[in-house]
């Protein structure tokens, strides 16, 4: 078994504080996408584009008439499970990689026929986990539970379930292959959840109250943060990010997973896959097999059976490159705290759970914060591609400092959007210390004389 690291050991060195010591990365998730967020990073510098060089096709709803529309979903009956026979009585009906599913869309149609109370559209489930064992970074762990306390945090805001996954589902199935088995198994347990969320271990919400704009994905059935002109064009293995992506629970999913998977190190042809996707994608500088070229691949070369149900989301920070964000949160926190000086009902104390509301209002102060690189609005997702927090080891374009220091404040400025609907937020997003907060925050702007 070949891992990421073993083979693109080269590329890395030790991420953490200083005083850290020299470890090996484990093959698991995010820590797997060693080298995929080294050239990724290295083809945003280069080109230095931004997430608003894409233009959204005229067919669909904008962004702006959207986003931040609060869902009101119906409260489901968890006693009430019918005698009725459903796909999970049939033996042949499986959870692995291996079992093939068919007429899924009218399996979950029967489900979701007897229980009602499931009925709602937009439901949504967050994916996320990490490797089976401790990390071997000495603040891995520590680093990991604060990315998921950030998850459970949006998904509590939100209405949305989580499910954390630290096991091996497929032996053979490792690194960035290794949440495949996850979602698949996910949409077996969960037939009420019509969107299955993935977010890479090493992302985190850094806007709590932006919301999936999902009628703008109405006509999709994957979504995923990339460039068409970089992969039809340019034929660039880095025009998308697979560390974060929206997938819908149905059969063109699993049909989709079982070509995407069939790249993967479990199957017999994973080192012809690998020599095929080096080919074709001049700039992959890497001989194994990976999931992020290998969507490349179905986008690109078998475009008229997958491209037209994948959406490649580019106007906003559905999943966000760290180096280009850390820097601008204190100018966005000056932004909105001057917003809210004006604004009473910004200003107001209220319970979280009424908090999507408050979203919705902001959104009428922030028509000109624009979205992506160069706006002062909140990033929706920042995702620590080369960073490596598990196992320690960091891409060598960066230092120890720049991936700490950057985890550091992007968790502390999403912190700071929940910790004061209970009164207190961190002052020094270096500092991981809390302040409470004065009635009446942030301080209103005085009126002018008569």
């Amino acid at each position: 078994m070949v891992t990421t690291e073993l083979s693109h050991s080269h590329y890395s060195s030790i991420m953490a504080k200083p005083t850290l010591k020299n470890k090996s990365s484990s093959p698991w998730f995010s820590d797997g996408f060693l080298f995929l967020g080294g050239a990724l990073s290295a083809l945003l510098l280069v080109w230095g584009f931004s997430t608003l060089t894409i233009p959204i096709p005229n067919e669909n709803p904008t962004l702006k008439s959207q986003q931040n529309n609060a869902v009101s979903y119906s409260t489901p009956d968890l006693l009430f499970d019918p005698p009725d026979q459903t796909f999970y009585d049939d033996p042949e009906m499986g959870y692995n990689m291996d079992d093939n599913v068919r007429n899924w869309d009218e399996k979950r149609d029967e489900w979701l026929k007897l229980h009602p109370s499931f009925s709602d559209k937009e439901r949504v489930l967050m994916l996320t986990g990490s490797q089976p064992s401790p990390c071997k970074n000495p603040i891995g762990d520590h680093m990991l539970l604060r990315f998921f306390k950030n998850k459970v945090d949006y998904c509590r805001i939100h209405g949305y379930d989580i499910f954390y996954n630290n096991a091996l589902l497929h032996p053979k199935m490792f690194a960035y292959w290794a949440k495949y088995p996850v979602v698949k198994a996910a949409m077996m347990a969960h037939p009420e959840a019509e969107w299955i969320w993935w977010v890479d271990s090493d992302a985190l919400f850094t806007d709590m109250e932006f919301k999936l704009p999902l009628q703008r994905y109405k006509n999709h059935n994957l979504v995923v943060h990339g460039w068409p002109h970089l992969i039809h064009e340019k034929r660039s293995w880095t025009g998308l990010n697979a560390g974060v992506f929206l997938i819908r629970n149905c059969q063109w999913s699993l049909d989709l997973m079982d070509a995407w998977a069939g790249m993967g190190p479990q199957s017999p042809e994973y080192e012809k896959w690998g020599k095929t996707l080096r080919s074709i994608f001049k700039d992959k500088f890497f001989p194994e097999s990976d999931d992020q070229t290998g969507l490349a691949y179905l986008i690109a070369i078998e475009k008229e059976k997958w491209a037209d149900r994948i959406y490649l989301e580019g106007e906003y920070y559905f999943e966000g490159y760290w180096e280009e964000i850390v820097g601008t949160f204190e100018n966005i926190s000056r932004k909105y705290n001057e917003i809210e000086k004006g604004v009473r009902r910004l200003r107001r104390r209220h319970a979280e759970k009424v908090s999507e509301g408050y979203g919705v209002v902001r959104e009428e102060f922030l028509k000109e914060a624009g979205y992506g690189k160069g706006s002062w609005r909140k990033p929706f997702v920042t995702h620590f591609t080369g960073c490596q927090p598990c196992s320690g080891k960091y891409n060598e374009m960066y230092t120890a400092e720049a991936c700490w220091n950057g985890m550091r404040s992007a968790l502390n400025f999403a912190d700071n959007q929940v910790m004061r609907r209970y009164g207190f937020v961190h002052p020094d997003l270096e500092d991981n210390g809390v302040s409470s907060l004065p009635f009446d925050y942030p301080k209103p702007k005085p009126k002018p004389k008569q």
